[in-house]
């Protein structure tokens, strides 16, 4: 496995003016010093975490700086100053549940506040059917019932139903995926606590806000109040500058930090990302960066709200929202400095998001399949990514391609969007040329295993490169196989050639 070298702090410590973010300002402003790198197998070098330098008050009581993640805290507890450590009630803006764990959640909720208690904001709760949905077995299909008589009791408001399995298109309210539906229906916003009974919640952070996965017991806490009890988090901050190679996604940036501090670097920490690279990614990149913070042991992931979150925003949603910034005099509990111009693709060998290599380092890796779907790289730019991968080979996939779109409306843009430098042909035209699979009914499909009929799920012990998490033992399915995390643009590129493959071979 390769591995990038740390280098010793410089002397003296950095100046915090030079990589803060004004709080007051309409969107994240910063200007970042280069720093000395030193690359190891060509691996981006990176700094070692430097701590923050404290300095005397010198007169009175001095208010102490915040990051975003203690602001957001702050606001929602409605408190004047927190710090880390301190445990604190907050008032939830928006919670998620699924299929999955809202029966239980539910079944939480009534247990303790009564058969006919109401839910503390029906219009604050979002219910989104996602993952075991296209089945027949029979107790998934009766988890989403049980959602259903709920919102119908409950008479809530956003309740993404599903009834005809047979086409997905003959439910308009049926979306996919929570964690990009979520995105996509406005209900992510700058400033706001977003709580969800999925690990992946994080992924609306991108949006500069906190938003964090919970248990079924809080979340049957929360349905009843409105509230939860919350630890203050202490933030790492991630410093990310260069141009971005134009063989690189943001999945790249989270596998190589993952692989830097391990997948449990950032047990119940926040991490915040900025830089000019950061700057530059679109809503769905930050999507993806702030998606995977959980499989670093991260509470949360945050991205300063800036022109592209509220361009992303404008057709949204019309709830109005504060963006917050972290203070030039914050504290960081380390921070840490990627050149990303040095960066190559990357791969997460079996079976750990931190098992980092290169691609390139993979190639006698055999492959059986290829899987480009879920709430990380089941977007509709994950799949315009790939789709240009095939393009410039015009070649066909030497082994089976799954294709699951994260939502509705990314299966719209799979079929209906052209691909830039294609002559007007969609994705699914790119895909179709190539020998892929039909893209499939949206859903979290094999991401997770699921039941036996889940389509593309691993039912047997194969090797599989995969847009998706994780690749746990048993992950997707069978106990044996081995899954590749990797990028659209590797994965797409890995499928052309029947192994692991570094998608350079085909981008330039």
């Amino acid at each position: 496995m390769a591995s990038a070298t740390i280098t010793s702090p410089p002397t003296p410590l950095i100046n915090k003016k030079d990589a803060g973010l004004s709080a007051f300002s309409s969107q994240a402003s910063f200007s970042v010093r280069k720093s000395q790198k030193r690359a190891c197998k060509k691996i981006v070098s990176v700094m070692a975490p430097q701590q923050s330098e404290r300095r005397p008050a010198t007169t009175g009581s001095v208010k102490t700086g915040m990051t975003m993640t203690e602001k957001i805290f702050a606001k929602a507890s409605e408190k004047s100053q927190l710090s880390p450590g301190e445990n604190v009630w907050v008032n939830v803006d928006v919670l998620m549940t699924h299929d999955v764990c809202g029966p239980p959640a539910i079944g939480i909720f009534k247990r303790e506040f009564g058969e006919n208690a109401k839910v503390w904001d029906r219009e604050k709760l979002v219910i989104i059917p996602d993952h075991y949905i296209f089945t027949t077995d029979e107790r998934a299909n009766r988890n989403v019932g049980i959602l259903r008589d709920f919102c119908n009791e409950q008479n809530i408001k956003y309740f993404y139903d599903i009834q005809d399995l047979g086409n997905f298109k003959a439910n308009p309210d049926y979306k996919g995926v929570c964690h990009v539906a979520l995105a996509q229906e406005g209900h992510c916003r700058p400033g706001e606590v977003l709580l969800g009974t999925d690990s992946h919640t994080c992924t609306a952070g991108a949006f500069g806000q906190f938003a964090t996965g919970i248990g079924n017991t809080d979340a049957g806490f929360v349905l009843g109040t409105g509230k939860l009890l919350l630890k203050v988090p202490p933030t790492l901050r991630f410093v990310m500058d260069g141009e971005m190679p134009d063989y690189l996604l943001a999945k790249d940036l989270i596998l190589q930090i993952i692989g830097e501090i391990s997948v449990a670097g950032a047990t119940y920490k926040s991490m915040e990302f900025v830089g000019t690279t950061v700057e530059s990614l679109t809503m769905e990149e930050r999507m993806t960066l702030c998606n995977m913070v959980v499989e670093a042991g991260g509470k949360n992931g945050v991205v300063p709200a800036d022109s592209t979150t509220y361009k992303y925003l404008e057709d949204k949603t019309s709830v109005p929202y504060e963006p917050v910034y972290s203070d030039e005099q914050a504290r960081f509990l380390s921070e840490y400095r990627f050149d990303i111009s040095k960066l190559e693709p990357l791969v997460a060998k079996p079976h750990s998001p931190d098992n980092r290599a290169l691609a390139r380092e993979c190639k006698d890796v055999k492959i059986d399949r290829v899987y480009i779907g879920s709430c990380t790289g089941g977007k509709t730019e994950d799949f315009m990514a790939a789709a240009k991968v095939f393009l410039a080979s015009g070649k066909k996939v030497k082994v089976p391609t799954f294709l699951v779109p994260a939502t509705q409306k990314v299966w719209m843009d799979v079929y209906a969007l052209p691909v830039p430098g294609s002559g007007g042909k969609t994705c699914a035209q790119i895909f179709e040329e190539a020998g892929c699979d039909t893209p499939a009914s949206p859903s979290c499909g094999a991401c997770l295993g699921g039941p036996k009929d889940t389509y593309a799920r691993m039912n047997e012990p194969q090797v599989c490169v995969s847009t998706t998490n994780r690749n746990f033992p048993g992950r997707m399915g069978h106990k044996e196989g081995q899954i590749y995390l990797a990028s659209p643009y590797t994965a797409a590129a890995s499928a052309l050639t029947g192994y692991v493959t570094d998608p350079r071979e085909f981008l330039q």
